[in-house]
């Protein structure tokens, strides 16, 4: 059987952690602050864990 190419756009993106999750930066921050909160501001610095929903697929895109 042939090897599970890893899309190389994901593995630039997420970093997968111990336990089988992935983290990586947060959606809504590169432009239109005016129109979030100063705590939505500060809540999307950093990186946070990938959603359980979205998580399987790019599990299989990272190359198992």
């Amino acid at each position: 059987m042939p090897k599970y190419k890893t899309h190389r756009a994901s593995a630039k993106r997420f970093k997968k952690t111990a336990n089988g999750g992935l983290k990586g930066a947060n959606a809504f921050t590169s432009h239109r602050f005016h129109g979030k909160t100063k705590k939505q501001r500060r809540q999307l610095r950093g990186t946070s864990m990938m959603n359980h929903t979205t998580l399987k697929n790019y599990v299989h895109m990272m190359g198992r």
